[in-house]
């Protein structure tokens, strides 16, 4: 029988004891199963990658968005696969893949579905001469989205309570008390393309969103690469219009100072002063140089192969 890990994150706002020995007891049907609670995001990568290096099949994150992108950055690039059974506030990547709401049926899916080759962004960022690498299930953030991640990992009781509305809240606490005048610090290269900026939006896949059930559009139709928006400044009636058609499924355009890139190999940006990044939600720190990747099939992910977007491009 195939090894599975569940890491299982009971901070969760969706975990309860009850979900969590429904699905211990599904995934016993099909797998050799064990089970830890990671204490932070730092055992949870280490697991992952104990677990890939040990030959598990299958690595299972029950849970939000945080504990998917950790066990992620522990198997990205080896041959267990990521599982992924939602317990969390906004459950983004569990969207994105269609997978069962229930965290029940997202185990009996685990059982079923098929394990398959799945695009991330590679994100290497230096800061005050130390390098980091990360990887992204969903999307990387670059100024303006990174701090507004920030502020709601301060007040994470109004995070679990609220979800996208918290949000919402602190985006627009963060454009009108900071961002609305800032000069842009970031000097962004797509691909030999150049523009500044004061935010960065990356997306892995199309769409996706913090704010509940309300996707965000970047692009028109799915993602082929990796897609980014530069957003040039932050005026409050530009933001206004950028947010209204992002959420109405009209495109960008250059008028309203956020050029888009529907697909791109590589982006450098140099941000002076330093910038804040997120990926998936996670708040990675500070940066001045930073380098973004398409890492096509980094990650095994099990899922339906048709569901969201094409992965077999390359």
């Amino acid at each position: 029988m195939r090894r599975l890990l569940l890491l299982a994150n009971p901070s969760a706002s969706g975990f309860t004891g009850a979900s969590y020995r429904d699905v211990v007891s599904v995934l016993s049907d099909s797998f050799d199963v064990d089970a830890e609670w990671p204490h932070g995001p730092g055992e949870t990568r280490e697991l992952a990658s104990q677990a890939a290096a040990d030959g598990y099949a299958v690595i299972a994150a029950m849970g939000g968005d945080g504990v998917v992108h950790h066990a992620a950055n522990g198997a990205v690039g080896t041959d267990a696969a990521l599982g992924i059974i939602p317990a969390g506030t906004t459950n983004v990547v569990a969207r994105i893949f269609d997978l069962p709401k229930k965290p029940r049926k997202a185990a009996a899916a685990i059982a079923s579905l098929p394990s398959v080759p799945t695009r991330m962004a590679r994100i290497e960022s230096t800061f005050e001469g130390e390098t980091a690498v990360e990887y992204a299930t969903f999307a990387v953030g670059v100024g303006f989205d990174a701090d507004v991640v920030e502020r709601a990992e301060r007040r994470p009781h109004s995070k679990l309570q609220f979800g996208g509305l918290h949000y919402a809240e602190s985006a627009i606490s963060a454009l009108l008390r900071d961002w609305r005048s800032r000069p842009a610090n970031l000097r962004v290269e797509i691909d030999g393309v150049r523009t500044d900026g004061v935010a960065a939006l990356t997306q892995v896949h199309h769409p996706y969103t913090y704010f509940g059930r309300v996707p965000l559009h970047i692009t028109r139709g799915p993602v082929d690469g990796l897609a980014v928006v530069v957003a040039e400044d932050l005026e409050i009636h530009r933001s206004a219009e950028i947010f209204a058609r992002a959420l109405l499924r009209r495109p960008l355009s250059e008028r309203l100072g956020a050029p888009v890139f529907s697909r791109f190999e590589k982006m450098v940006i140099e941000a002076d002063p330093a910038a804040p990044i997120q990926a998936d939600g996670e708040h990675l720190g500070r940066f001045s140089h930073l380098e973004i990747t398409p890492a096509h099939h980094a990650l095994l992910v099990v899922r339906d192969p048709g569901a969201c977007c094409a992965e077999s491009e390359r």
